[in-house]
């Protein structure tokens, strides 16, 4: 999906990793970090922010939740949104600060004390059964915590396994009761996904779901409640935050922008944001067919996978579909059109759609490209943990 944009925009990432493979610093199944491209990125997006008079929370989830990446990215925008404890943790312990917390996971009821002691600016709640936990856990601690209402999405736009939220026609009864709960105030509502990019395009579009937070925080106001954020998370970049800003959101939450990978990127190679990753992976064995399969661990169903680049002769192979339902032990290429182009052993550098976090992948973090003296600065779990 960004093979093409990332040799044309960051062809020095792709030399460095296949380089750091063929040396045996990496092992296959490794996603190689642009620590530069993804501080440079960052700056981009808070001064465009600035600019418009945004706020952004950022989150880490398609990065792995890296120490490394999370100081660069908070050196620019310190604030993030966290999509559940684990992750929210790591982001706090690498120096950022708790902006948006149960963005797409709730915060589960044993968690509240500490995590509301970080005094987060925001919680996201679901329903009133959450916003009465995180009263009562912020009467305890001796303050009052703002809350951010989640939306329920329209019918056919909701991701599987990412259901909740209070639907509009109930925003007045749950307002109602949680206007009378004494440990939280509602500050805003949100909704997930806000914005989604046109698939022929790239072009960032809203979805009913922004459509809906607009709505609900009319309702909000006309309650009486006042300077109400309206975070409008998905496909948060360049060039969508106008768009945030022209249709009244308060909050982007960037992600894959920060690593130049939302889908726009992948259509339009002269985005401001630069790719910043590429996965390794190395050549396993061959079928009797010709089909050379390579080492898998790092793959994810949505992730639009097209070719596999072999540095070693220069060649791109078609890469194979795979079934979801299935674990990626490997991954096949299309067979090479002779025998002898592909050997086992031989490096493959692939660039597509991720979620890292949900791999068993480990994360490369190189700094200097952009002075052109790139060194490998560690390697860490998909969680984040050094190894």
């Amino acid at each position: 999906m960004f093979l093409d944009s990332l040799l044309a925009r960051n062809p020095g990432l792709a030399d460095t990793a296949a380089d750091l493979h063929r040396r045996g610093e990496i092992p296959p199944d490794t996603y190689v970090m642009d620590l530069d491209a993804v501080a440079e990125n960052a700056a981009l997006l808070a001064g465009e922010a600035e600019r418009l008079g945004l706020s952004l929370w950022f989150v880490v989830k398609q990065f792995g939740r890296n120490p490394e990446l999370i100081r660069a990215v908070a050196r620019a925008i310190p604030s993030f949104a966290a999509i559940d404890p684990a992750e929210a943790r790591t982001l706090r312990a690498a120096g950022a600060r708790a902006g948006n917390l149960g963005h797409l996971v709730q915060i589960p009821h044993r968690v509240l004390p500490e995590m509301l002691g970080w005094r987060p600016e925001a919680v996201t709640v679901f329903d009133l059964a959450n916003a009465r936990a995180v009263s009562a856990a912020a009467q305890r601690l001796g303050f009052v915590q703002d809350v951010l209402v989640r939306l329920e999405g329209p019918d056919g736009s909701v991701y599987p396994g990412q259901e909740g939220g209070v639907p509009l026609s109930a925003l007045d009864a749950f307002a109602e009761e949680a206007e009378r709960l004494p440990g939280i105030r509602i500050a805003g509502v949100t909704a997930f996904p806000c914005v989604l990019c046109d698939p022929k395009t790239g072009a960032p579009t809203p979805t009913p779901s922004f459509d809906l937070a607009l709505k609900a925080r009319e309702l909000l106001a006309a309650r009486g409640h006042q300077d109400l954020k309206l975070s409008a998370p998905s496909a948060t970049s360049m060039a969508s935050l106008p768009l945030l800003a022209r249709l009244g959101a308060t909050h982007g939450e960037p992600g894959h922008a920060l690593t130049g990978t939302t889908p726009l990127h992948a259509l339009d190679a002269d985005q401001p944001e630069r790719p910043a990753y590429v996965y390794v992976t190395e050549v396993a064995h061959t079928l009797a067919d010709g089909r050379p399969a390579v080492f898998g661990g790092g793959f994810y169903p949505r992730a639009h996978i097209t070719s596999a680049l072999l540095p070693r002769t220069g060649r791109r192979l078609p890469v194979q579909g795979a079934p979801a339902q299935n674990i990626d032990y490997y991954r096949l290429l299309a067979a090479p059109e002779t025998d002898g182009q592909v050997r086992v052993g031989d490096t493959a550098l692939l660039a597509f759609r991720t979620q890292v976090f949900v791999t068993r992948s480990t994360v490369a973090v190189v700094a200097g490209l952009s002075s052109g003296t790139p060194r490998l600065t560690g390697l860490y779990d998909a969680q984040g943990r050094a190894l």
